[in-house]
């Protein structure tokens, strides 16, 4: 059947837009099309519940293939493989040279070493590489900011004692004064200088980068996936312009900047964003008219513009923004999809954060966990094969399209008000982050945001015991000196779920686990779905929660909570049934324990002049409700 080309889909009329418009129009049963499906994004764009081919007419993303200018599709062109990183936090040399010896041996093809500059020497680094085939894998260090230029010279030095080929050597050194700025507030610019000579040093190494873009710190900052994007070129753009006006060549400088990108839990919106960050970088760069060096290349304009300097090299790492303490194995899900649509949007190199980097350091089997994550999507699901398989995808390509908008707006915006450093000395870029953070932190304290484990459905047994949350500190190996004005505004790096974990960690910490017992009375229904509601709400303070079947009086109910030495009653039953039982049920008790009603009754105006002030319902700021009732109980 393959053969003869059979048209299986001939007998089957076309239907037009507007007639699945006035279907959907029935349904909905008078109900708005526009409030009920349409969905406002956070980056500003609506998205529609259904898209047709109609919707690719005029995309500009639809026309290139994989490996062409601007590469929307990718800039690799036969196949989809992309480098399994994991990073070594190097205390001892000759410990992580182990180390990297046996990830190696355990599919990684990319190292991370964060080196401490006190440390650094040719011994050093020659320990740290010792046996390590250097044009086999991907190598990538990071050291202190000022220090940046020792490490290169010190890593040529070694290439060349070893006899590499400098073409055949690929990996970066994350040379990124801003992000430093961004992170501590302090006064960073004066090292940008330095970039110069990084790319001198590293110019006969082709595939080995040394400028980063590390927006992934907008991402674990709670930036919207824009405002990561729209940054990331500007701040890009920032080293870009630099460089060139300090002597580099375009097409030189271009091709040693290296991003790394976050991943949010956004999957689509990811696969999109990625998508749109190499074909709006491959445009800005083109405007600085990069010559070929060549004569025998053939991505080489008819202008001599080279079109290789155009290409983004994108690393990947997952969301810290979005790990929790709590459930904690959940986190493994989350940075499961997340480089799932890293892989399938084409980025050149991936980090997994192992699950519980939250509250301590990653042991051997976590890491082993986030290596294999990769490796599944990678060996088992074959996702290194098909080169950009979103492409034509009629919801993905307008999704690209309206992200490449608003984060081009954004670059613009940026660029007009002098560019990403001048943006950050006046704090434009961490008032708008901050502001996202918190707008973020609000939507999980309303549920608006939902993070599984943390503000819905938790771990009703669940104790964190000795784990707390790790706090982010520099391992650099420099002193910074604490008594170091910091003149600008730093990023707000506390996670999404963070306050939710200090309100349970008070509760676990203070040793009064209050006891919340389901008063379920009435309506079968009802005071089902109202126990669950109220279990889920009230163990996110890590109450301990005892729901019921049902009992035949309130007088019954209250006697069974008082024998169980509750410390909060929630009487659950239907709208109509609570004027009959809320506040029996509340004289029963008498005071003798938090009384709460789940539910927002049209006769609660009744109930609050009879004294019952605790409701919680879907419209409750859960967070701020949990803060109250802790007060009430005396939990500090």
């Amino acid at each position: 059947m393959a053969d003869s080309k059979e048209k299986l889909f001939s007998d089957f009329p076309s239907v037009s837009t507007q007639e699945w418009l006035d279907k959907i129009t029935v349904d909905l049963k008078g109900a708005d099309f526009e409030k009920k499906l349409v969905w406002k994004t956070n980056e500003g764009f609506k998205v529609k519940p259904f898209y047709r081919k109609e919707d690719l007419e005029g995309l500009k993303t639809t026309e290139g293939l994989p490996g062409e200018f601007p590469y929307v599709r990718g800039i690799k062109k036969d196949d989809n493989t992309w480098f399994i990183r994991q990073d070594i936090k190097v205390i001892d040399p000759t410990e992580a040279n182990a180390k990297a010896l046996d990830l190696l041996n355990k599919g990684v093809d990319s190292l991370g070493f964060k080196v401490k500059a006190s440390d650094l020497s040719a011994e050093y680094i020659a320990t740290l590489l010792k046996d390590i085939c250097c044009d086999c894998v991907e190598l990538n260090f990071s050291t202190c900011q000022g220090h940046t230029v020792e490490l290169a010279e010190l890593l040529v030095a070694y290439f060349k004692e070893k006899g590499y080929d400098p073409k055949s050597l690929q990996g970066s050194v994350n040379f990124d004064p801003i992000s430093k700025m961004l992170g501590k507030g302090k006064d960073r610019s004066g090292l940008i200088a330095n970039a110069k000579k990084l790319v001198e040093i590293l110019a006969e190494y082709p595939k080995f980068r040394c400028i980063t873009v590390n927006c992934v710190d907008l991402n674990n900052s709670g930036a919207y996936i824009y405002q990561e994007l729209g940054y990331a070129l500007s701040w890009g753009n920032e080293y870009l312009n630099q460089m060139v006006e300090a002597g580099v060549p375009a097409a030189l400088a271009a091709k040693k900047i290296k991003f790394n990108f976050g991943i949010s839990s956004n999957y689509f919106m990811e696969i999109a964003k990625f998508r749109a960050a190499r074909m709006l970088w491959a445009n800005i760069v083109k405007e600085y008219n990069p010559q070929c060096p060549r004569k025998d290349c053939s991505n080489t304009g008819a202008d001599g513009t080279c079109y290789c300097a155009c290409k983004m090299v994108a690393h990947a790492e997952t969301s810290k923004f979005n790990l929790t303490l709590f459930d904690a194995h959940v986190n493994l899900l989350r940075t499961q999809t997340e480089a799932m649509s890293a892989a399938l949007a084409g980025v050149n190199s991936i980090t997994v954060t192992p699950f519980d980097s939250v509250y301590e350091t990653p042991n051997e089997f976590s890491e082993r966990l986030a290596r294999n994550q990769q490796l599944l999507l990678k060996e088992e699901s074959h996702l290194n094969r098909i080169v950009d398989p979103a492409a034509g995808s009629y919801y993905i390509e307008n999704l690209t399209a309206s992200i490449a908008q608003q984060a081009w707006n954004l670059f613009l915006a940026t660029e007009d008000e002098g560019g990403f450093l001048a943006a950050v000395k006046a704090n434009k870029v961490q008032e708008t982050v901050n502001a996202s953070n918190k707008a973020r932190h609000e939507a999980v304290s309303k549920r608006k945001e939902i993070l599984l484990g943390t503000n819905q459905y938790p771990n009703f047994s669940e104790m964190a015991g000795e784990k707390t949350p790790e706090e982010c500190k520099c391992n650099c190996g420099c002193s910074h000196g604490t008594e170091e004005a910091a003149p600008y505004m730093a990023l707000d790096k506390s996670r999404a779920a963070s306050e939710f974990e200090t309100l349970r960690l008070q509760t676990e910490h203070s040793g009064k686990r209050p006891k919340a017992f389901m008063l379920t009375i009435g309506n079968l229904a009802m005071r089902q779905a109202r126990a669950q509601f109220s279990c889920n709400f009230l163990a996110c303070a890590g109450y301990e929660v005892i729901d019921n079947l049902g009992f035949a009086t309130v007088e019954e109910g209250v006697e069974a909570a008082m024998k169980a030495n509750a410390d909060i009653v929630v009487m659950c039953s239907s709208d109509d049934e609570y004027a009959e039982y809320a506040i029996p049920a509340f004289k029963a008790l008498n005071g003798r324990a938090m009384y709460i009603v789940a539910g927002a009754p049209a006769c609660m105006d009744d109930l609050k002049a009879a004294g019952i002030e605790n409701f919680i319902h879907v419209r409750c700021n859960v967070l701020e409700t949990l803060k109250e009732y802790n007060e009430k109980l005396g939990i500090k």
